[in-house]
């Protein structure tokens, strides 16, 4: 959908607002605010936190200190925006008192309408004309002071034109929003069918009139009468991974990229942030990874737990840390170790044998070792993991698509924000066709 364009429009004398309207005033962002400074503690005024999804209440799990006054206090209807650049977006109107990190700059509004601010200063335009304010010594991580950003020049409309931007921006970043929404179920729905398809594969096969018997483990259940229920023990050996931090003072070390937590994803491996590290020569043979080794975390968050994918030699040498291990296969191949792994039933025997504290978990490599797998016949492995491979592939792009619409209505919603607010487009006649 096109928009119309204002009749007429001037030059506003700065890069980042362009031409606006012509009606439209030019003035520094401190003629409509104020900042305030107030220190305040955390204990008596709720902490807040800043983000991209903007001013929300702070996790209960959230550390709270006893520094007397080490938070600035916030009131509903004030914007907030985090002054550090590696946290751009992260800004918003409060809807609630509160209080927020002393990195964060505290706007209270005076003569400029509050729906309207957080939309245009939210807007990728000012984040970037804001940022490029910033001070700072560190490469991509510095500060911008209440004293720029009170110099940047703002247009500004009549308080029933901010009204109907923001109305409009309102319902039409709703519609988006929906969309988004729907996205991301069918992204969730995909994630359920394709362990759903893999688990009931790698635990009953293909065939629905295959005699089942009874595994004798309460959490795999019924298996094909004719596979095997053995222990991964018997079928791989397990490699751990190397500790940071240790002291190689005074021994010739190497470098080699070292393989993370973050690398291993489920069901692929994301090798394009490589960490290196560097260790004696002789080590390298003990964490070297090898082509077949099934990839598997230790834990972290729950998601991570078991999370795993099969290393196939993609950087030569590479070691890996301590918390991923490296299951080698020897009685059972690794494509299907991989998939058994992947299942819900295995993901079931992770959670029963992890350590687990608030939001996190982990598991030894010894109860590793005692996951019971089921294996069918050599070439029944081959047929089913051809059929899962061929559904896994249409699910995945599946998936593609829809974060692909997403990424689309995301960048669409963020240029029809700018726009508005900075007046590329007239939406006053859409707002008032809307309420008739």
């Amino acid at each position: 959908m096109s928009f119309p364009r204002y009749e007429k429009y001037k030059d506003s004398g700065v890069e980042w607002l362009g031409e606006v309207p012509e009606h439209w005033d030019l003035k520094r962002l401190g003629y409509f605010f104020s900042e305030r400074r107030e220190k305040v503690s955390d204990k008596d005024y709720a902490p807040l936190s800043v983000t991209k999804n903007g001013v929300v209440p702070q996790l209960e799990t959230a550390a709270k200190t006893d520094d007397g006054d080490n938070r600035k206090r916030v009131c509903a209807g004030d914007f907030v925006i985090n002054s550090r650049s590696d946290r751009k977006g992260s800004s918003g109107l409060a809807s609630i008192d509160g209080s927020v990190s002393l990195i964060c700059t505290v706007l209270e509004p005076r003569t400029i309408n509050a729906a309207f601010t957080h939309q245009l200063l939210r807007s990728i335009p000012f984040q970037e004309e804001y940022y490029r304010f910033g001070k700072g010594i560190v490469a991509d991580l510095w500060s911008t002071n209440y004293s720029e950003m009170r110099n940047i020049t703002l247009a500004i409309p009549s308080e029933a034109e901010q009204q109907a931007i923001a109305a409009f921006l309102d319902r039409e970043t709703a519609k988006i929003d929906a969309l988004v929404a729907e996205q991301e179920r069918l992204i969730a729905l995909l994630a359920e069918k394709r362990q759903a398809i893999i688990s009931h594969a790698v635990t009953k096969g293909l065939n629905p009139d295959a005699p089942m018997k009874d595994s004798g483990i309460e959490w795999l259940g019924e298996v094909p009468e004719h596979w095997e229920v053995k222990r991964l023990k018997f079928m791989a050996t397990v490699q751990t991974g190397i500790a940071k931090g240790k002291d190689y003072a005074g021994q010739t070390t190497i470098e080699v990229p070292y393989l993370r937590v973050a690398n291993v994803q489920d069901g692929h491996l994301d090798l394009e942030e490589m960490a290196t590290l560097s260790i004696p020569q002789a080590d390298l043979p003990r964490y070297l990874l090898q082509p077949g080794d099934v990839l598997m975390n230790e834990g972290g968050d729950y998601d991570k737990l078991g999370r795993g994918h099969i290393w196939s030699g993609e950087i030569v040498p590479c070691i890996h840390q301590n918390h991923v291990f490296a299951v080698r296969p020897r009685g059972v191949s690794a494509q299907w170790l991989n998939a058994f792994t992947s299942s819900s039933a295995a993901q079931f025997y992770f959670m029963s044998r992890s350590k687990q504290s608030t939001n996190l978990a982990s598991i030894s490599s010894s109860n590793i070792m005692e996951l019971s797998i089921s294996v069918p016949p050599s070439e029944e492995q081959e047929i089913i993991l051809t059929y899962l491979g061929s559904e896994i592939a249409r699910g995945e792009t599946l998936t593609q698509e829809a974060t692909r619409a997403i990424e689309l209505l995301k960048e669409r919603r963020a240029a029809l924000i700018s726009a508005a607010v900075t007046g590329k487009i007239d939406v006053r006649g859409l707002v008032d066709k809307e309420a008739a």
